[in-house]
């Protein structure tokens, strides 16, 4: 048979490249892509969806139980009293020599100096059925409405229908009062032997159940005490929470 007159010699008709494919540069799967993407978000959104909602069941849930548990307990406000007061120290001073100590001169002192230190025991009583935990709390000495001294206490764990003391200590160093209070507490010192001075706290308390600590409450310290500076001693003590008298 002759050879193929269509091919010139000497060319290999298997060196022939294939005969180009013009659309083989334009395939895409652009529709199985865009149908992947979309069903995949509102799946992901269901799942975020569901994973909100059991964290709020669960949350509600243990809501639900703690309010049971505190309805059960019943709790009620702890007690902080001001059993005793203990004075190491009071001493009066009128830096001014116009300011005489004697009640009956008409001289007005310029001014006079408070030293003052004194121990206080408190008793703290927690009728409740379950622990409760304290705060920090703090003591203001106060005279004629003036803060004089600070003491704090620092918290603590007290166990259910059980009694506490707590003590503290307040010291004031030469503290200046100005005239008009400075003739107050010298005339009452000198005349009356006796300084009013006021006792004020807030003692922060959180009932403890299930190792979940409830909202705190405050309870409130308000005594007035009276000091003798020649006896060195407390004369008279009363105190009232939130308010009673007892």
């Amino acid at each position: 048979m002759p050879p193929n007159s269509n091919l010139s010699s000497g060319e290999n008709p298997t060196t022939r490249p294939p005969p180009s494919n013009q659309n083989h540069h334009h395939l895409c799967y652009p529709t199985t892509t865009r149908t992947t993407s979309s069903s995949s978000s509102p799946s992901f959104r269901g799942c975020c969806c569901c994973l909100v909602l059991l964290f709020s069941l669960l949350a509600l849930l243990i809501l639900a139980v703690f309010l049971v548990i505190m309805l059960a307990v019943k709790p009620k406000k702890p007690q902080f009293d001001l059993q005793q007061v203990g004075v190491q120290y009071m001493g009066i001073s009128a830096p001014n020599p116009s300011a005489s100590p004697d009640p009956t001169s008409t001289t007005t002192p310029a001014s006079a100096s408070l030293s003052l230190t004194i121990n206080m025991l408190f008793t703290a009583v927690n009728p409740n059925k379950v622990g409760i935990r304290y705060g920090e709390s703090s003591f203001t000495v106060m005279y004629s409405g003036i803060p004089l001294g600070k003491a704090l206490v620092p918290g603590f764990y007290q166990e259910a229908h059980s009694q506490r003391q707590v003590e503290a200590t307040i010291s004031v160093d030469r503290y200046s009062l100005m005239q008009a209070y400075a003739s107050d507490l010298i005339r009452d010192a000198s005349l009356n032997d006796r300084v009013e001075l006021r006792v004020l706290g807030q003692v922060g308390a959180k009932i403890r159940v299930l190792d979940f600590d409830s909202p705190g409450v405050q309870v409130s310290v308000d005594c007035a005490i009276v000091i003798s500076p020649r006896k060195q001693s407390l004369t008279y003590k009363q105190c009232g929470f939130d308010g009673l008298n007892v």
